[in-house]
């Protein structure tokens, strides 16, 4: 649209809803500052994709202290690839296991991804943590290590076979005010790949939790929650990730 059109378009408002996309300009005006990056990736490229999700940030909190959801989260990011021309698959397409989205950008081959997001107190400055990678109903009937281990790699083989990388949305807030910062993360599954040549002795009947070692250093740490029987990681070293872009959101 215009700016041409959207003057007729205000024009045929009502008093009400003026005043509330009044709201919404005054949000846009005063969008948050990026902080820049060393690393260049695909995102970072696009300074367009960068300024609309951006200007998300202001509409949303022009209206709420509360941070953005992964619901808003998951619209946000389809929108912000839409708007730059990136291929999608449609909303509404048949769910697939794992995978929240999938983008082409360019010529470069399609990306199968998972959405994540985390508003939790007091986030790390150094590492990550994915409260849940993916349901495991079977967890609460594992009876030896033999099985957990069988049972665990195999998930995470599906999943590192489906998922391309996991792109997480953290926010950095104090208890009960609007986040003064969101982090758009991204975690490469490849970080799960170790697992697969640990022995049974790691993977213990009572919820373990295996470390993901790279080298000498360990990356991240998957436990079995046998509480709501899902995969959790914790610990994950950002060093291993791609931080894509931050905001800075004005008070």
């Amino acid at each position: 649209m215009t700016r041409e059109e959207l003057k007729i378009r205000l024009d045929g408002l009502s008093p009400a809803a003026v005043r509330f996309v009044a709201r919404m300009v005054e949000a846009l005006a005063t969008p948050p500052r990026v902080d820049a990056h060393p690393q260049e990736t695909r995102i970072t490229r696009c300074p367009d994709w960068i300024e609309y999700f951006g200007l998300a940030f202001s509409v949303h909190h022009g209206t709420t202290t509360e941070p953005l959801g992964l619901n808003g989260f998951e619209a946000v990011f389809r929108n912000a690839c839409d708007s730059v021309g990136w291929k999608l698959d449609p909303p509404g397409s048949p769910t697939r296991r794992f995978v929240d989205l999938t983008v082409r950008v360019g010529t470069e081959p399609e990306r199968r991804l998972s959405l994540k997001s985390t508003a939790a107190q007091r986030l790390s400055e150094t590492t990550a943590h994915i409260s849940k990678l993916t349901e495991a109903a079977w967890i609460q009937d594992l009876r030896t290590a033999a099985e957990g281990r069988r049972r665990t790699l195999g998930l995470l083989r599906d999943y590192t076979g489906t998922v391309d990388a996991i792109i997480m949305l953290r926010a950095f807030r104090e208890r009960n005010r609007r986040p003064r910062r969101y982090q758009l993360l991204e975690i490469p599954t490849t970080i799960f790949r170790p697992l697969q040549s640990l022995p049974s002795s790691a993977f213990n009947a009572h919820a373990p939790t295996v470390d993901c070692v790279i080298g000498s250093e360990t990356v991240a740490r998957v436990s079995l929650d046998r509480s709501d029987a899902k995969i959790t990681v914790k610990s994950i070293l950002l060093t291993a990730c791609t931080v894509h872009a931050e905001w800075r959101v004005s008070r």
